[in-house]
């Protein structure tokens, strides 16, 4: 096997801890002496051991003078973990390879300059498109300081997120809803407004057997939420945040009886200012979202320019109507050349159903 072989090895190993590192990247490692493999280790979950320490912990054999490969450029400070570096110099190994630099100010650079200066051959960005594909979510967080934001909704092939009486259940078929669950399980927080709260009355759970249920958070300017709706009776269990425009302090009290967060932020154009509500949620080191709202709380997150993916699942189905409801509502552009732009897609068969992927790209009015 060759460089490139074994750092595809160590990305494999890397993704076993999606959904389990964040706000940490997920990161792979594995060591190769005399042409053998003697230990793999990957990131597990956020506050436990980094790969690099994993795989020394799993040696089968010394060392010393081996080669480690790792998706990741090592950390150099000190955090929930010890620098990762130190335990590669301790162990005695004399090559390490890199798949992407560190843009942690904390890290960047200073891992790979220190290795070098202790004399260990450094070898870097092998896979670095990959690797730095793998952790797209974090580089944005750690530049940012705010969520990746992940735009999803399922519609028919005329572009219908629900019929004209208002039901949308089901669109897409089991294979594409289990997608979803997955999606759930992976990202730190899913986001709803108010109306589709009063609409669906949704739980946003995971469903997956011993999947994580991300943070809810629902967007009510008013506080308009009911005190019965899922979301509030189980906020006991599941952690629930409402990002409001409403002082009322006895209202929100109410909302807090029931265990929910409330989040006070500035209005905007008559709603809450998403803008502010991402610096607010990545301060508490929510580092990414699934947007999973309507129409009206679609088309404000991309006016606010606050979505960087959307996922768009689309069904072999049909259903017309002129006030059936469409995935982004709003206002809308005026003109074709305003448009929000998407870039790098993907396309991914789920059953009958397919899933489209794209990035945001800035709009004329600069708006990502």
């Amino acid at each position: 096997m060759n460089d490139i072989q074994y750092m595809k090895l160590a990305l494999e190993l890397a993704k076993k801890g999606r959904g389990r590192t964040a706000p940490n990247p997920m990161v792979g490692a594995v060591i190769v002496k005399n042409g053998e493999i003697i230990a793999e280790g990957y990131h597990e979950r956020y506050g436990q051991l980094h790969a690099e320490r994993n795989a020394l912990a799993a040696c089968t054999d010394s060392p010393e003078g081996a080669t480690m490969y790792v998706t990741l450029e090592p950390c150099s400070h000190y955090g929930k973990q010890p620098p990762c570096v130190e335990a590669i110099l301790e162990a005695g190994i004399s090559r390490v390879v890199v798949g992407c630099g560190d843009p942690n100010p904390l890290v960047s650079g200073w891992g790979i300059s220190i290795l070098r200066e202790k004399g260990v051959e450094v070898t870097e960005n092998v896979l670095q498109e990959e690797c730095e594909a793998l952790n797209k979510i974090f580089f944005h967080y750690i530049r940012t300081k705010t969520p990746y934001v992940v735009m999803k909704y399922a519609m028919t092939m005329d572009g219908k997120i629900a019929t004209h009486t208002g039901a949308s259940k089901w669109i897409t078929g089991e294979v594409a809803r289990e997608h979803v669950q997955k999606t759930r399980n992976e990202l730190t927080a899913i986001m709803v407004g108010v109306g589709t709260v009063l609409e669906d009355d949704p739980l946003l759970t995971c469903r997956i057997p011993g999947g994580k249920n991300p943070i809810r958070i629902i967007c009510d300017t008013r506080l308009r939420t009911p005190l019965t709706a899922q979301l509030v009776t189980t906020a006991g269990e599941i952690p629930t945040i409402i990002a409001t425009c409403c002082e009322e302090k006895g209202r929100q009290a109410e909302y807090e009886k029931a265990g929910c967060r409330i989040l006070q932020v500035g209005e905007k154009q008559g709603r809450v200012d998403l803008q502010e509500l991402m610096q607010r949620l990545g301060e508490e080191q929510i580092d990414s979202i699934l947007l999973e709202g309507g129409s009206t709380l679609n088309w404000s997150a991309l006016e606010s320019g606050i979505v960087q993916k959307v996922q768009t699942y689309i069904a072999p189905k049909l259903f017309g109507g002129w006030e059936a409801k469409t995935p982004v509502g709003g206002e809308g552009v005026g003109l074709p050349s305003e448009a929000y732009r998407l870039q790098n897609m993907t396309i991914t068969s789920l059953g009958e159903d397919i899933l489209l992927e794209s990035e945001v790209i800035m709009n004329v009015h600069g708006n990502c």
